[in-house]
C-alpha cells in the first residue's frame, strides 16, 4: 500500500468514520478505520490504481493523436 502523509491519513481516516455513521449509524473507532483502510489498500487498491493508470494512459494517447495530427498539418507538399 501507499505511503500516505500523516494528514491524508488522518482525513482518509476521517472519511471512513464518517461514512460509517452516516451510512450505517455506527461509530467505528481511529484502530479499526486505519485497519479497513489498510486492508482495503491492500486488497482493492491495485484496482483503483490499475484503472487510474488506464485512464491517464487514455488521455496521453488522445494528445498523441492531437500531436501527431498538429505534425502532419505543418507538412509541406514536396513535387
Amino acid at each position: 500500500m501507499a505511503d500516505f502523509t500523516r494528514e491524508e491519513k488522518e482525513a482518509i481516516v476521517a472519511k471512513i468514520q464518517a461514512w460509517f455513521e452516516k451510512e450505517l449509524n455506527q461509530d467505528i473507532g481511529q484502530f479499526d478505520a486505519e485497519f479497513l483502510l489498510d486492508f482495503f489498500g491492500e486488497e482493492v487498491g491495485k484496482y483503483f490504481y490499475n484503472r487510474g493508470l488506464n485512464d491517464a494512459q487514455a488521455i496521453l494517447e488522445g494528445r498523441m493523436d492531437n500531436i501527431t495530427e498538429a505534425i502532419s498539418e505543418l507538412e509541406k507538399v514536396v513535387d
